[in-house]
């Protein structure tokens, strides 16, 4: 539910998983553009031996993609949720699929930040209701379980197993916590990345620099909000109350303005697809 980076990412990994799948999305764009992420992320996992070639292409051909919501839950075991991080439409869809799918269909959102009780009654099926989070799905194959309090927990090994048969690590977080684990750790990190722009105790470029070589990593805060997409980042950002995080959500805000979303956009923080960071010279 929802063919962006994430929804095409997990739906890829399902189909490669065996699962018949159908991706949803209401923005047609979205649906065109899905095929072809997946079709990118495939040759790069033919070229790195992770799947036999030709293999994906096939799984590709073979997903529905569709903006009709009730053919897309025609007799759906799962639904996995990953719709943009914003109260309203994420209600309108849950709201829906309560009408639409079957009894024993299981709900889970991947929501980064909103918890499932948010949506759980409004679906009709607060016991069947739970987070499956995905990260990356490729690259960090971690996915979190997580109820909220009305979940049925005969749920919580059905879906571990379903994590692992996808070839993740399910975690399980015993209490709703707002950004699961990973996350939560994650936004102390760019939050303070943040605090130190906004400021201006330091530059864009130095703040990552430093990070890069002391982490001995490729990619500093700034280039990695710029893959997670700083509108997905400000819409977590602008929740948080503290005046430091409510002053980054403010700027990031200004970037958004100008189209400037990210690597998805083509600049962000840097420019792409040849960002400064990547440059041979960029730690000298």
């Amino acid at each position: 539910m929802g063919a962006g980076n994430l929804g095409s990412r997990v739906g890829l990994q399902a189909a490669l998983s065996g699962y018949s799948v159908s991706v949803y999305d209401s923005n047609p764009a979205a649906l065109e553009k899905s095929p072809k992420l997946m079709a990118k992320i495939v040759r790069h996992l033919e070229k790195t031996d992770q799947i036999a070639s030709g293999e994906g292409e096939d799984k590709i051909r073979r997903l529905l993609y569709t903006d009709d919501p009730k053919k897309a839950v025609d007799d759906v075991d799962l639904i996995n949720e990953s719709v943009t991080e914003d109260v309203a439409v994420k209600e309108g869809i849950w709201t829906l699929m309560g009408k639409l799918a079957p009894q024993k269909t299981i709900f889970t959102t991947n929501s980064s930040f909103l918890l499932p009780s948010q949506f759980a009654e409004i679906s009709g099926r607060p016991a069947n209701f739970c987070a499956l989070h995905f990260h990356d799905v490729f690259y960090s194959k971690v996915v979190d379980i997580m109820p909220h309090p009305g979940t049925d927990p005969k749920w919580i090994p059905v879906l571990e197993d379903f994590g692992r048969s996808l070839l993740q690590v399910p975690v399980v977080v015993q209490k709703e916590n707002p950004g699961y684990l990973f996350n939560t750790m994650l936004m102390a990190f760019l939050g303070t990345a943040g605090k130190l722009l906004t400021k201006e105790i330091a530059t864009i470029e130095a703040i990552d620099k430093s990070w890069m070589v002391n982490f001995h990593v490729p990619t500093g805060p700034f280039g990695l909000l710029d893959a997670i997409g700083l509108d997905t980042a400000w819409q977590v950002t602008k929740q948080m109350p503290d005046k430091h995080s409510q002053a980054f959500a403010a700027l990031l805000k200004t970037y958004i303005d100008q189209g400037k979303l990210g690597e998805k956009t083509g600049e962000g923080f840097y420019t792409y697809p040849k960002p400064a960071f990547r440059e041979k010279d960029f730690l000298k």
